[in-house]
């Protein structure tokens, strides 16, 4: 059997994609058995080699004493018995999913299959993904046939990115596989290394639809907290402290609002309304969420505007210091920020904008956006957004603030994270 073959040795692991999901997953299988980590980006590759996380998430020493290759050869995955894909599933500009990357390391590991062999695949897909549309390909390219020469599996990623506390083998992992044999051997396998557990979905639809809902509650839950923070704004009422007296009740839910960005929350529902499209269902609450999450940018910068006309500020002279451009705080990546509506369309209105970010790389926000970072902060700026809360950011007091803004300078504070510590600055949060 595979995990008894793994276990000893006798067979090898091959993660396929070494991202933020990847890496971590890969790392910690070759603690327990041999690993192939194989990535397309030869560059990514040799700083892999030399014990460096291109994503700035693990230090050098995660890679000390791990019975672990890396490699960009096609070939060196001829060596693999047990392969796990964990590639990023994006969204296109239609809100669409963007299965390019999934469908190409589908046929990679393909061309490599061998009779005996299992896949897992640990991509957010919608229900039916992994059977409809990878599996088809796995056997073209290998001319096996699925469930007798090989086996599939499907075990959601579960990694938080930037956080220090819940690492991969502290988090519950859901597993599945292709019929009860594969299951066993899969949910074995991970036990391996994960030590809070497995638990078995009865199917891979199952697994699938179990991650790709967990991001779905979340972003509708956050859209409702944005949504009250709009209607509480017209109101002149503080959402937080709204949220801090409604959350004396014991089963009342601890939602914030915010910019809602990143690879899972702010994508993810998308999988599951395109496929819900397929089955004549148009999914209500779902896109009505994430209409409300990604007209967030676009009314931050709204409102930032409103307060600066408000103090007779003329536009074109204006400047604009946004402190953070990362999706979320203390990591390095900058996938579907936010923060760059906020940016766009304070830039729709002829404001200059600066930008800082101790965390991202100004070349990768060019690139992907149009916009870079300045090396620090200046001064005399008219309006200064806190767009992320990086620990850097909410060590600094009122007196920092004060010293880089204009005497009437606005401080937008879109996380609510300086709630009660600013007393003389023109105060804003959602």
């Amino acid at each position: 059997m595979i995990y008894d073959q793994l276990k000893n040795k006798e067979a090898k692991l091959a993660v396929v994609g070494l991202g933020y999901v990847g890496l971590p997953i890969a790392l910690e299988f070759a603690r327990k058995v041999k690993v192939l980590g194989f990535d397309i980006n030869a560059e990514r590759v040799e700083l892999m080699k030399n014990n460096i996380d291109p994503s700035k998430e693990l230090d050098s020493s995660e890679f000390e004493g791990r019975d672990i290759e890396f490699s960009a050869d096609i070939n060196d995955l001829k060596s693999a018995n047990f392969f796990v894909v964990a590639v990023p599933t994006p969204i296109d500009e239609y809100n669409t999913p963007n299965l390019r990357p999934l469908l190409s390391a589908s046929k990679t590991v393909g061309q490599a299959l061998k009779k005996g062999d299992y896949v897992v695949f640990e991509s957010t897909v919608y229900p039916g993904c992994t059977e409809d549309d990878c599996v088809p390909i796995l056997e073209k390219e290998s001319g096996l046939t699925f469930r007798k020469d090989f086996m599939v599996g499907y075990s959601p990623e579960r990694i938080n990115p930037g956080d220090k506390e819940r690492k991969i083998v502290d988090i519950k992992k859901v597993v599945s596989g292709c019929c009860d044999t594969s299951l066993e051997e899969i949910a074995k396998t991970y036990e391996l290394i994960i030590k809070a557990g497995v638990h078995r979905a009865p199917t891979i639809k199952v697994a699938e639809a179990a991650k790709i809902i967990e991001n779905t509650q979340r972003d509708v839950n956050i859209a409702l907290m944005n949504e009250l923070s709009i209607i509480f704004n017209r109101m002149g009422v503080n959402t937080y402290d709204v949220l801090e007296a409604a959350g004396t009740k014991w089963n009342f839910l601890g939602f914030k609002p915010g910019l809602v960005g990143g690879h899972c929350i702010g994508v993810d529902p998308y999988y599951l309304t395109h496929k819900a499209e397929q089955f004549g269902y148009h999914a209500k609450i779902i896109n009505s969420g994430r209409f409300v999450n990604d007209s967030m940018g676009f009314y931050v910068a709204k409102q930032t505007v409103k307060k600066m006309l408000a103090l007779g500020k003329a536009l074109r002279d204006s400047k604009v210091l946004v402190m953070g451009a990362t999706f979320k705080e203390d990591v390095s990546d900058i996938r579907n920020s936010k923060v760059a509506d906020v940016i766009k369309e304070l830039q729709s209105y002829q404001v200059n904008v600066e930008v800082v970010d101790p965390h991202a790389s100004s070349e990768e926000l060019q690139h992907e956006y149009g916009f870079g970072l300045v090396e620090k902060a200046g001064t005399n700026y008219d309006a200064v957004i806190v767009a992320v809360n990086h620990e850097e950011y909410a060590n600094k007091d009122e007196a920092y603030f004060k010293t880089i803004l204009s005497s009437d300078g606005i401080f937008v504070d879109i996380k609510g994270i300086f709630k009660g510590k600013i007393k003389d600055l023109t105060y804003w949060s959602l």
